[in-house]
């Protein structure tokens, strides 16, 4: 799981439109919203026909998450930073609805006031650019790693912050989680595999849960007692553990608890 949110995270925006990456070294296109890959040179059949691996894998994202604008409208609004109008708005315009439609769907406001809301999206786009070039040149200033340090572990990786899963209910500095505090929190609260105590601190607590999920697989429904076999295989108390996979966004389930699968 932690693998394909870093994959999300890292990827540029133009495999985010897409909704895909090529990785080169495994020859396989991989999907950024759910990890399933198809792999280069090989055909796939899909609904009696025959397609190559980057067309099976759109139609993938077409049949199984409706579309990439779907998939990063319905993310947290921690992630979109987007009010509920914002969103709102952005749905009716990507509808390409005419202000006087969605004057009459909304059943109320006028015509200057969703043009408004346009002018508004347009300059956040343009801070938004801004932000993402300066975080960019930022990045490149920080890979910058002298030749006398080049097969030393580097500060940068150090620090380098745990990918936050995309169903988190929440974002804040409970997530705020580097690569090293994670490894500590880990050495000191397991031993053989088997966790000894569930941290009374919420940081810490997110990073047991972190670790324990990495267990099960995405795409995958699991039955209750699945989920409890394969949490049991760190955790005694797999109750407890099982209800903050829920509580905190990792996992799904049906409304009768008959299915559980990763939130992605």
């Amino acid at each position: 799981m932690e693998d394909i949110n870093k994959l999300f995270w890292n990827c540029d925006i133009d495999e985010m439109k897409r909704g895909y990456i090529w990785d080169e070294d495994k020859g396989v296109y991989i999907c950024l919203i759910c990890g399933k890959s198809y792999e280069e040179g090989v055909v796939y059949s899909q609904e009696d026909k025959l397609y190559t691996a980057q067309r099976a894998l759109r139609n993938h994202i077409s049949k199984e998450h409706g579309s990439v604008f779907k998939y990063l409208m319905d993310l947290n609004k921690r992630y979109t930073g987007m009010t509920d109008i914002q969103r709102e708005m952005l749905g009716y315009f990507y509808k390409g609805l005419s202000d006087k439609e969605i004057v009459k769907i909304q059943g109320s406001g006028s015509t200057s006031t969703i043009r408004n809301h346009r002018f508004k999206l347009k300059e956040r786009q343009k801070q938004s650019k801004v932000f993402l070039a300066l975080m960019e040149l930022l990045n490149e200033k920080n890979s910058e790693k002298p030749k006398s340090v080049s097969n030393l572990e580097t500060k940068e990786n150090k620090d380098e912050f745990v990918p936050v899963h995309k169903g988190a209910t929440m974002v804040d500095d409970r997530f705020a989680i580097t690569k090293e505090e994670k490894e500590k929190v880990l050495e000191r609260y397991f031993k053989d595999g088997k966790l000894t105590a569930l941290p009374s601190k919420e940081k810490r607590r997110i990073m047991i849960l972190q670790h324990i999920i990495e267990d099960f697989e995405p795409n995958r429904k699991y039955t209750e007692k699945e989920v409890n076999e394969i949490i049991k295989r760190k955790v005694y108390d797999y109750v407890t553990i099982r209800r903050y996979f829920i509580q905190y966004g990792f996992m799904d389930r049906e409304k009768d608890c008959s299915g559980y699968w990763l939130k992605l």
